[in-house]
């Protein structure tokens, strides 16, 4: 990502408008799922999610560039709320949409579905809430992101794999989506476990 960013590294192109991108891309993602285009859907939340990917590597490369420190270049404060919030949005309007056209199409079930926006709930409230009283008391992790970030079982990655996967097979999207929110869970009492410990 680092070494596209350093390609994309041009004056037209911003972090934010990345990230902008990123969200429009992943709400046309979430439509087609819903109108059962599930290739075009595919294809949306793939491109969505490299857009998502590069932002925060543009964001340090100019931060970089501008006050000469790699170890303390963060993006800024504003693009990382505008990308936490793109990210949520994204995630949920995906969930919902692909709910839709398995649902319509299928006849799946809603109801894991719905665990899987519970989890996601839970998950992001343990992160944020522990990187907003970390950064009050001063006990933030420096990982190089915007936000103090609780690692887990479910991240990024395995995010944007367990949706490509519904999306490719969306036959079997209401098993994917059970075991999905089993697995978040169990990353939401991770981080809730670990932001607790820290905090004490």
């Amino acid at each position: 990502m680092s070494r596209l960013a350093r390609l994309l590294d041009r004056p037209f192109v911003s972090p934010n408008r990345l990230t902008l991108l990123g969200l429009a891309t992943g709400l046309a993602s979430a439509a087609a799922a819903a109108a059962q285009l599930w290739w075009w859907a595919l294809g949306l939340w793939l491109f969505s999610r490299a857009m998502d990917g590069l932002d925060g590597p543009l964001a340090r490369r100019r931060r970089t560039a501008a006050h000469g420190n790699p170890e303390t270049s963060h993006g800024s404060e504003a693009g990382g709320f505008l990308d936490i919030t793109a990210d949520f949005a994204v995630y949920g309007a995906t969930v919902v949409g692909v709910a839709i056209g398995a649902t319509r199409q299928y006849d799946a079930e809603w109801l894991p579905f719905l665990l899987v926006l519970l989890a996601y709930y839970l998950n992001g409230t343990a992160f944020l809430a522990f990187s907003s009283i970390a950064e009050r008391t001063g006990r933030q992790r420096e990982d190089g992101r915007s936000l103090s970030f609780l690692g887990g079982l479910a991240e990024g990655t395995e995010t944007i794999a367990v949706h490509s996967l519904w999306l490719l097979i969306p036959t079997h999207a209401g098993v994917i989506a059970t075991v999905w929110a089993a697995v978040v869970g169990v990353s939401a009492a991770q981080r809730i476990v670990a932001g607790f410990r820290d905090l004490s």
